[in-house]
């Protein structure tokens, strides 16, 4: 058996478990699709998001806590979770040899027997099975029959064993409320004539016992309802965000704040539909349990509380009638706030030099001003709700009092049977007003979850039960076949019906006036767009068969505009990459031009570069880009005006080091600074979204200089 020490060694336990599950179960899945996207441990795959990756593969998985004698065998192969992080494959078990085989996720192919005594010291005690999803197939989706849960019911749905419980709670809370009046009844109408004070007692203790049962379950519900909220808002949250970031780019908001805005719309939904309200729905049907007990003490007075309980049940109808158009509105205006806010921090320096500051501060005014409107009168109508119910509680209170008087003075009523009647009125009208409440809520929290449900249902990069073949890229041959496309939204397209073709270790630039179509060449590239018409070929395969996160990792990008995000230097140099050496990081750096400025800063690669790198230059940033591309060593080099903001000793620097590392890559660059064009074999002139010109970059420079070359027309 491989010794302990050397599986510590192993850089992904669980990813290589993972991957030789899939192998077990003939699902194909690369290191590349599982973790992109996830969240990460130091760039390691965590039991707790292993169902996430494993789903990627179509498998479903669960963790379980079990003693290596107790797992159940014919749900292997499983994945055991060992001590010091480390895990392994075992595929099944000898309880008569005492023996177990498993498969250790640095030596894939080999499988061999381990002792159950070994195996032990080292087991921390959990597991997870995995097992293949079933997979309906075209027959069995037709209509509108859903193969996967919705993204909110179905999170629900999965505590279903939490909510049992609270229900349970509230049904055994609702039935020990009726002690109290019995109680009172029982002292006022037999223990106060007579006397009897050993029955008080006796009595007296019953009641103390239940007042502790219903502490004790109070706070059990309370404890459950809480629970229920965090598992559900932890997992809906983390789904609404990695769908977010695996939306398709075209389907990207005009507006990130507006969006934002919508998003954080989850919190009203959240608290609506809700175990709260799951306890008012479970409390609703025991008003007919007290109601009985009154009628069965005089059935005249439970008619104060039927009559008070539809005014507020009415009124309650009639108020969120309106709500619902100031929902809308609310809704909207917060969003164009958020909007607002979010535009004036991103574009602060923008806002100070061109003196548009009285502009941006008149929206945000009027719109405060709008919302703040629309909050005071959706904050009165539920108050008017709420304050309603509690009104009609009060005066059906006076009027059971004043008719138990009547029926007492006729003999109907005892002393004790009113107090009961009081007691239990109460407990009769506090669910109606908690649903007149709930009803005032309704219509808010549908307009969030309409919002919510359009955006979980915009397309993604990675389908849900998609499962694409892994087809990594490895020469870099790129071919454009009539294709054709246009940005949302616009009323011309970006690029019609080019052709062309890039060989593999082809260095080749593309030309052309601004919005000419040269950088939607290089997004179509990496697939963050799909063409409205025609094919783009990566090695030969068409680039919707690839899966993205393949896809890019193949591929080195320089952005035109430069994005980064806060943190220290080296996390943003080694974004989107894990367990990257030193060594590969510095070597970059030097390459990029931006080992001086590294070497001679106290913090060196541990420097805080701000928000989208406001505590670097212009040129810094660049620089930073260009490394984040030569780190990842791909075979594709897509570089979209790489030295734009770099001084010429810079750029020269840039081009010695493209010259020697993108030797036998593919690559493409897209500039306007002829000094770079030393570095290229071939020219691509495109010009209105067309290729007006094609061929070996001498005879394309010359033909640009007689003006052979004209524009698209």
């Amino acid at each position: 058996m491989p010794q302990t020490k050397h599986h510590t060694q192993q850089a992904d336990p669980l990813l290589g478990c993972l991957l030789i599950l899939c192998r077990l179960h003939q699902r194909k899945l690369t290191s590349d699709i599982a973790l992109a996207g996830l969240p990460l441990a130091d760039g390691m795959l965590t039991p707790s998001v292993f169902h996430r990756a494993a789903r990627r593969a179509g498998l479903a998985s669960q963790v379980s806590v079990h003693s290596l004698s107790d797992i159940n065998t014919s749900l292997l192969p499983a994945t055991l979770l060992l001590n010091n992080n480390n895990a392994c494959i075992i595929t099944g078990i000898d309880q008569q040899q005492k023996t177990a085989s498993v498969i250790w996720p640095d030596l894939p192919d080999a499988e061999v027997t381990v002792s159950l005594d070994t195996l032990e010291p080292q087991y921390s005690g959990n597991l997870i099975y995995a097992h293949p999803l079933f997979h309906f197939d075209e027959r069995g989706t037709s209509g509108n029959f859903r193969t996967e849960g919705h993204w909110f019911w179905s999170v629900i749905k999965q505590n279903r064993p939490l909510y049992r419980d609270i229900i349970i709670a509230a049904i055994l809370i609702n039935l020990l409320a009726v002690t109290m009046p019995l109680f009172v009844m029982n002292v006022y109408d037999r223990v106060v004539p007579n006397h009897a004070t050993h029955t008080l007692w006796v009595l007296a203790a019953g009641v103390f016992i239940v007042l502790c049962a219903d502490l004790g379950l109070r706070l059990m519900r309370g404890w459950f309802v809480d629970m229920g909220a965090n598992r559900a808002d932890i997992t809906l949250s983390a789904s609404i965000m990695e769908h977010i970031l695996n939306m398709k780019l075209s389907q990207r908001p005009a507006s990130a704040g507006s969006f934002a805005s919508n998003v954080q719309s989850f919190e009203s939904v959240r608290s609506f539909i809700g175990s709260v309200t799951l306890v008012t729905l479970v409390d609703l049907p025991f008003i007919l349990l007290f109601c009985s007990i009154i009628a069965i003490i005089n059935w005249l007075m439970v008619i104060p509380i039927i009559i008070g309980a539809l005014i507020v049940l009415l009124y309650a109808i009639i108020a969120q009638r309106r709500m619902q158009r100031l929902s809308k509105k609310m809704m909207q205006a917060s969003a164009m706030r958020n909007a607002t806010l979010v535009e004036c921090l991103s574009n602060l320096e923008t806002i100070k030099i061109t003196g548009a500051a009285s502009k941006m501060q008149g929206t945000w005014e009027s719109t405060i001003l709008f919302l703040s409107k629309l909050t005071a009168r959706m904050r009165l109508l539920a108050s008017s709700v709420s304050n309603g119910a509690n009104w009609t509680q009060q005066v059906v209170a006076v009027s059971l009092i004043i008719l138990g008087v009547y029926l007492i003075r006729d003999g109907q009523l005892t002393q004790g049977g009113l107090i009961a009647c009081y007691l239990l009125s109460s407990r009769a009208m506090g669910p109606v007003g908690h649903a007149a409440s709930l009803l005032s809520q309704y219509h808010h929290a549908v307009a969030a979850m309409n919002t919510l449900n359009r955006i979980m249902d915009t397309p993604t990069e990675r389908a849900e039960g998609q499962h694409k073949v892994s087809r990594p890229v490895v020469a870099g041959d790129i071919e454009f076949r009539q294709v054709s496309f246009s940005y949302p939204n616009a009323e011309k397209q970006a690029l019609q019906n080019i052709s062309f073709k890039i060989q593999s270790g082809e260095h080749v630039a593309i030309l052309g006036r601004n919005g000419s179509g040269k950088s939607t060449i290089e997004r179509m590239i990496m697939g963050l767009y799909e063409p409205s018409a025609g094919t783009i070929l990566i090695d030969g395969v068409d680039i919707r068969q690839l899966d993205p996160a393949e896809l890019r990792r193949a591929m080195g990008y320089v952005p035109q505009d430069v994005s980064l995000f806060y943190g220290t230097l080296r996390d943003n140099l080694v974004m989107g990459m894990s367990q990257v050496d030193d060594a590969r990081i510095v070597h970059a750096t030097n390459q990029s031009g931006l080992a001086d400025f590294v070497d001679t800063h106290p913090s060196g690669f541990d420097m805080q570069v701000g928000e989208r790198g406001e505590l670097l230059s212009g040129g810094q940033r660049q620089s930073i880009a260009i490394a984040r591309a030569l780190i990842k060593d791909a075979p594709i080099l897509l570089l979209d005006e790489p030295t734009g903001s770099l001084d010429q000793r810079n750029e020269q620097q840039i081009k010695q080091s493209l010259q020697h590392c993108a030797h036998g890559k593919t690559m493409v660059l897209v500039t306007h600074r002829s000094s770079l064009l030393s570095l290229v074999d071939r020219i691509i002139v495109v010009d209105n979204g067309q290729i007006v010109a094609n061929g070996p970059k001498e005879e394309v420079l010359e033909a640009l200089r007689q003006g052979k070359i004209g524009s698209a027309a």
